[in-house]
């Protein structure tokens, strides 16, 4: 048996053998799974986060400003009423029956183009003639040249045979004679060609008569004939002829008319900047300016009419409408071109109805907020709000049915809002 110091030595362990390979590697390798889980449990996070949020498109509410400058206080303030320079009312050249009417009220207009057309039986037949006798005064000129051709020719050669005494002087005479005669029918056939081609464009100007043009491009305000009625140019002393198809309006030439007393017309001078409201739209300022005072008083009311332009067109304002102007006094040069700002607009799908009320959403730090607002009717893709929201502030578009106020929102990429 072996000795006791051997069997120690057995026991001992060679520190100098290369360790184990198991143990060690985990003892290295743990702290990378540790780190790979708190990856893992972090992007669950947030995932679950972004999952509750609610994807949103917002657009930032704008300054709505208007092209007046608030030129300063209000020297004078007068009433008046929205005019239109160009308006007529349409009739036919002639008497006759309608036939057709291709305008209805509120209908925009081109110049020249077809309001309506009157029976056209009689000026078609007067045209039909016309063109008749054209061509028969054409067929009389043709027989009349080749008969001038026949005569010519005889002519040469009477001549011809009376300088070798062939004939006698007499034919040459009577030769010569049908040449001129024929020459003076052929002279006559032309100018009846003339004649009928003149007779046909009056006939055409006739039935161009019955057609009823647009004499320049507007609005139509009023349809005064139907189909079957008669149509004159002139009143028919009370009887049943209308005197009109329609009444057309040049919006573009619309401006307002206010009767100023004499006793303030001197604070009033042309170019002068006005603002003015109408009585339909009482929060809508309008930028114009004074065209001219007309050099004439009325003596029963002791006013001046001045006449008022439009510095800005819009179909809102139709003529006859009430409206109140203010005359501005002068502003400094460094503030006179200076933007007002009116008021907020956003576009109007950010403007929705929740249980009866005007709202808007704005997100800020990623959180919807749910505003009670005061907004005017939509324009343009765009709403006017007067109450609830401020100029820079970012509002969601659309809103879903389950954004509340309150809500986590995640705006869609590519949008940038404005802190």
């Amino acid at each position: 048996m072996p000795a006791s110091s051997d069997l120690i030595k057995e026991l001992r362990i060679d520190r100098s053998a290369p360790a184990a390979p198991g143990p060690a590697r985990g003892r290295r390798t743990w702290p990378w799974l540790a780190g790979a889980t708190l990856l893992a449990i972090v992007a669950i996070t947030l995932w679950l986060l972004r999952a509750e949020a609610v994807p949103v498109r917002v657009a930032i509410a704008e300054a709505e400003t208007s092209a007046a400058a608030s030129a300063g206080n209000s020297v004078l303030d007068a009433s008046g009423y929205v005019t239109a320079r160009r308006i007529a009312t349409v009739s036919s050249k002639i008497t006759g029956k309608v036939d057709e009417v291709l305008i209805e009220e509120g209908q925009v207009v081109e110049a020249g183009e077809v309001m309506a057309r009157l029976e056209a039986t009689d000026a078609q037949a007067q045209q039909a003639l016309a063109q008749a006798r054209l061509e028969a005064a054409r067929n009389d000129a043709t027989r009349a040249e080749a008969q001038l051709t026949l005569a010519r020719q005889n002519l040469a050669r009477t001549r011809d045979m009376a300088a070798q005494k062939l004939v006698a002087t007499a034919a040459l005479d009577q030769a010569q004679g049908e040449h001129d005669a024929l020459a003076a029918q052929v002279q006559s056939a032309r100018s009846n060609i003339r004649v009928a081609e003149q007779s046909l464009a009056l006939a055409r100007i006739g039935v161009d008569n019955t057609i009823v043009r647009a004499p320049f491009a507007g609005v139509v305000t009023v349809k005064a004939a139907q189909p079957g009625e008669m149509i004159s140019p002139i009143s028919a002393g009370g009887g049943f002829t209308r005197t009109g198809i329609g009444t057309v309006v040049d919006m573009d030439s619309l401006e307002i008319q206010v009767d100023v007393s004499e006793a303030f017309i001197g604070r009033v001078k042309p170019g002068q900047k006005v603002e003015a409201v109408l009585n339909a739209y009482p929060d809508w300022r309008i930028p114009a300016e004074v065209i001219a005072i007309v050099p004439t008083a009325d003596r029963s009311k002791a006013t001046v009419k001045v006449r008022i332009a439009f510095k800005e067109r819009d179909e809102r304002v139709v003529p006859d409408m009430g409206v109140r102007v203010s005359f501005l006094e002068d502003a400094p040069p460094a503030a006179a071109n200076a933007p007002v700002v009116t008021g907020v607009t956003v576009p109007a799908e950010a403007v929705v109805q929740r249980e009866g009320r005007s709202v808007a959403f704005v997100v800020r730090d990623d959180r919807a907020s749910l505003r009670e607002i005061e907004a005017a009717d939509a324009r343009d893709g765009r709403r006017r709000v007067s109450r609830g929201l401020a100029v820079g502030e970012n509002v969601v578009l659309a809103p879903p049915a389950e954004l509340g106020d309150g809500a986590k929102v995640l705006v869609e990429q590519g949008q940038a809002l404005r802190d």
